[in-house]
């Protein structure tokens, strides 16, 4: 029987590469790789996925110290979003960088024609979620709702939580 001649070189030659662990890499901090983004329907449910999602994602970068907070930041912006723009997606977006964890829901929340309507609103938005307000304070964090800048669309609320 005939057997295959083993070949002498391959296309693509493994290199010797350094090992890429925190160890061995000058400034290299694990959890700044740490980016997620989602998009869920607004329902209900969709705030327990997210918190599963993002809990993993802290857990996996060895951020697991924002578990707690995330938990609550995500249900509330989420349940808030999703009572605003009913059944509409949600797209949520985490980073960590420069030992700051930012969370973003923008939702699709339809622009209002008036501006006085338009100032309600985002009372009502802020008002709703005075839980959360008590909760970002208390951990030295910053949080807002704001218009989504182009192109996005809808309402961007976010919160900003310091290491």
């Amino acid at each position: 029987m005939h057997q295959p001649a083993t070949p002498t070189h391959t296309l693509c030659p493994v290199a010797d590469h350094p090992d890429p662990s925190p160890t061995t890499r000058t400034g290299y901090d694990e959890a700044d790789n740490l980016a997620v983004s989602l998009t869920v329907p607004g329902t209900a449910r969709s705030a327990g996925i997210v918190r599963r999602a993002l809990a993993g994602a802290l857990h996996a970068h060895r951020l697991d110290r924002f578990e707690s907070i995330l938990a609550l930041v995500v249900t509330e912006l989420m349940a808030v979003a999703g009572r605003l723009t009913a059944d509409a997606d949600l797209y949520v977006s985490l980073r960590h960088h420069r030992d700051t964890l930012r969370l973003i829901v923008w939702d699709q929340h339809p622009p209002h024609a008036d501006p006085d309507a338009t100032s309600l609103c985002f009372v009502r938005r802020r008002r709703a979620l005075w839980l959360l307000a008590e909760a970002v304070e208390d951990w030295g964090g910053e949080w807002g709702v704001d218009e989504a800048v182009p192109p996005h669309r809808g309402i961007k609320s976010w919160v900003s939580l310091p290491h």
